[in-house]
């Protein structure tokens, strides 16, 4: 598994080289430590994960995040951080990151990223139980106006219960197809990438 990291505090760049690299299981490509050189390394090296640092001087890691995911949608970037802020965990929801995991659980590091290598998010359940507390109250949102019907802002509501397919299907009276129809349906009707975003403009404008 080749992966970049970024990071603004060489020392944390190195003791995760250093940790990493010790599993045996990962390979780190390269170092840097700004957002301008985590976009110059992305497309120089395509990197498996690119694991990125938030808070950084110049161009943040959310930014640099964004510009690349704009480029590639496939990119698989995991954020890294001492911060939990609540602007933080919903911007990166938002953009399509893999992950957002905090430094402080280094044991929690290379699993994260074996993780997202296989396909899956990681987002802590403390991060995704929050996102209801973390969107601010909005003024009632007019989903008709997105072209969605009762019943697709009813699938949402579920996704956003997280619920399964299989769950849906039951719930709603619809066969798993039909609810995997409706929801490639909603996703391209608001422009959104998968379940996950879906989560998060159900919380923004419920």
């Amino acid at each position: 598994m080749k992966i970049v990291v970024i990071d603004d505090d060489k020392l944390v760049a190195l003791s995760l080289k250093t940790i990493l690299e010790n599993t045996g299981r990962v390979e780190i490509a390269a170092i840097g430590s700004s957002g301008e050189e985590a976009i110059a390394l992305y497309e120089q090296l395509k990197p498996d994960v690119m694991l990125m640092d938030i808070r950084m001087q110049g161009m943040t890691g959310l930014e640099a995040g964004e510009a690349i995911l704009k480029k590639d949608k496939s990119a698989r970037i995991l954020y890294l951080t001492t911060f939990s802020d609540d602007e933080y965990i919903v911007k990166a929801l938002n953009i399509g990151a893999k992950g957002y995991i905090l430094k402080q659980d280094f044991n929690g590091i290379e699993p994260a990223l074996q993780a997202v290598m296989n396909g899956q998010r990681v987002f802590g359940e403390q991060v995704i139980t929050r996102l209801p507390e973390l969107i601010s109250e909005k003024e009632q949102f007019d989903y008709a106006q997105k072209g969605l019907t009762d019943k697709e802002w009813e699938l949402v509501t579920l996704v956003a219960q997280g619920l399964s397919n299989k769950e849906i299907s039951a719930q709603m009276y619809l066969s798993e197809g039909t609810v995997r129809n409706y929801l490639s349906q909603i996703l391209e009707k608001l422009s959104l990438r998968d379940r996950t975003q879906l989560a998060v403009f159900y919380f923004t404008h419920k």
